[in-house]
């Protein structure tokens, strides 16, 4: 298990790292504006993405242990369509998107849900490195891609930015669909009806839990786009990308929680993965948060992003405590999901958005930018202060056994051995 935990952060990080540089090339290429402009965009896409993940997101590993996953398909993939459609009309009568891109949020969040829905199948059948190889195709190939046009063809715009995001998530998309193929197994039609009720009901706990946690991650993009401007969405988005970084961690971690949970029944294993990989994922954040915030302004100022950015560092460090709060809450999350719970998770997310939107309507308005990431910290402790108390509640545990005891240290160190090769082994 720890292997493929390894693999899933070293595939992130590798992600992580053309992101960033690619925030540096917008950044210079397109100004605070053209990031502020990148950052509204792909947050309206979150959001559609968050309402087509109701049943081609977690969802989709649930019920692949319990029906055959050509049946789970079909729904999967007709509900990304449809829903993809509504949510994108919704939100632009809403005035969420930005002029001139409605039909751009629609399309990517359909070719991002879909690959989504590509890689849970792969996650599912336990085809860890190709569900890796497919988060490795969108980041490296949209690094690339971006490269090419700005560089090579010199077109330094928005809208070359999204064409690199269509080259990228549509070749993920065919590939990861080729992987597919061959493992679905077929069943009964008659069952198909029942079957896309149950992950309907599943599905809708689980979806207003991402659109909630989605909420709660990007309401402030659009709060501070509303007293303060796109410029400070920039700023703000810069801030966010470089602290979210390290969420590559809990998320590769969850994924892991989530397949290990749901595939079991035993409540006791499914407490002890929780509280080792809680504990896991804490100890990593916090260090690599640590060294984020050692890197000094000037670094991002001087060196990164220009002088448009000052001000970042003041973000990231306002944004740490929500940023190792919410990493660890994701494995919480996972646990509620994999064992069937999703409406405990789903309550998280929304007290977490309900406390967002009060300490930033009162916080954003007064502090601009640093306000913004103080109520997304707010929010995130919030939210796992409430999902601690439920774990312990659900699984009969005590506070004092929440702290890694000496089974714990072992199996994680035995783990960490049997990474290594031992003398006379190629």
């Amino acid at each position: 298990m720890l292997r493929k935990i390894i693999e899933t952060i070293g595939t992130r990080y590798l992600v992580a790292f053309l992101n960033l540089i690619l925030l540096v090339l917008n950044a210079r290429a397109l100004g605070i504006h053209g990031v502020g402009l990148i950052g509204l965009v792909l947050a309206a896409v979150n959001i559609v993405m968050m309402c087509n993940s109701v049943l081609s997101g977690n969802t989709i590993v649930y019920f692949m242990n319990r029906y055959p996953s050509f049946q789970v398909f079909i729904p999967a993939y007709l509900w990304t369509i449809s829903m993809g459609a509504l949510a994108s009309c919704m939100m632009w009568i809403c005035g969420l998107i930005p002029e001139g891109y409605g039909m751009h949020v629609y399309l990517l969040s359909l070719l991002l849900s879909l690959t989504a829905a590509n890689a849970r199948f792969l996650l599912g059948t336990d085809c860890i490195r190709k569900f890796n190889l497919t988060y490795t195709l969108q980041g490296g190939l949209l690094f690339v891609a971006v490269l090419i046009l700005y560089y090579v063809f010199d077109v330094k715009t928005v809208d070359a930015y999204i064409c690199g995001l269509y080259i990228a998530n549509g070749t993920a998309w065919i590939i990861s669909l080729l992987w597919v193929m061959p493992l679905l197994k077929r069943g009964t039609w008659n069952e198909l009806p029942s079957l896309t009720w149950n992950m309907f009901l599943y599905g809708l706990w689980a979806g207003v839990d991402n659109l909630a946690e989605q909420f709660t991650s990007r309401i402030n993009y659009f709060l501070l786009q509303r007293f303060s401007g796109v410029g400070s969405v920039g700023l703000f988005d810069a801030g966010t990308k470089v602290s979210e970084s390290v969420w590559n961690i809990s998320r590769s971690i969850s994924f892991i929680v989530f397949g290990k949970v749901a595939q079991t029944e035993d409540a006791n294993i499914q407490k002890r993965i929780t509280i080792q990989l809680v504990w896991l994922t804490l100890l990593a954040t916090t260090i690599v948060m640590l060294f984020v915030l050692l890197i000094p302004e000037f670094v991002f100022t001087s060196w990164l992003f220009g002088q448009e950015f000052s001000g970042i560092r003041k973000v990231i460090i306002c944004l740490t405590p929500g940023v190792i709060a919410l990493a660890c809450n994701s494995i919480f999350s996972h646990f509620f999901i994999g064992s069937g719970r999703v409406r405990i998770s789903t309550i998280s997310s929304l007290l977490g958005l309900s406390v967002l939107l009060l300490t930033g309507s009162l916080l954003i308005p007064v502090s601009g930018v640093p306000g913004a990431a103080l109520s997304g910290s707010a929010a995130y402790l919030s939210m796992l202060s409430f999902s601690i108390i439920q774990f312990c509640r659900i699984t009969s545990t005590r506070v004092g056994e929440l702290l890694p005891d000496k089974t714990d240290i072992t199996s994680i160190c035995r783990r960490i051995r049997n990474l290594v090769p031992r003398s006379g082994q190629s």
